[in-house]
């Protein structure tokens, strides 16, 4: 009886040391619909595409991942990717027009808050390194 529950115990752990790491933020859909590292920038919006957090979009990379923030349906409006806080990333120029791009690849632990320089507070986002 006492190995039949080890056995059990013992399933449920590799069941749960399986699972996907979790993912970070609130609002917005479910969670691992893209990869992630790749953030859509809306219209007055930042969008997590692997877990679909919005305004804060929140995600969590791997040390030495590219995150790639895409302009998707933005129309004239402008928007950047602007690093905030204590840890920093460069940031990119204010871009117009959907298909602009921009990417950092983060190879130090830490979490690094961003925003737009046109909109602040109002698009926001953090990428957690781990």
């Amino acid at each position: 009886m006492r190995i039949g529950t080890a056995v059990i115990g013992l399933l449920a752990l590799a069941a749960l040391a399986s699972c996907s790491s979790p993912t970070y933020g609130g609002g917005g859909g479910g969670g691992g619909g893209g990869p992630a590292g790749e953030i859509i920038v809306g219209n007055i919006l930042f969008k997590s595409a692997h877990n679909g957090s919005q305004n804060p979009a929140i995600d969590s990379v791997a040390v030495g991942s590219t995150v790639t923030w895409t302009w998707t349906s933005t129309g004239t409006v402008p928007h950047s990717v602007r690093s905030q806080g204590a840890t920093g990333f460069t940031s990119s120029a204010v871009e117009t027009g959907d298909g602009k791009t921009y990417s950092v690849t983060f190879t130090t632990p830490g979490s690094y808050s961003y925003d737009c320089a046109v909109h602040g507070a109002a698009m926001s986002g953090t990428i957690v390194v781990r």
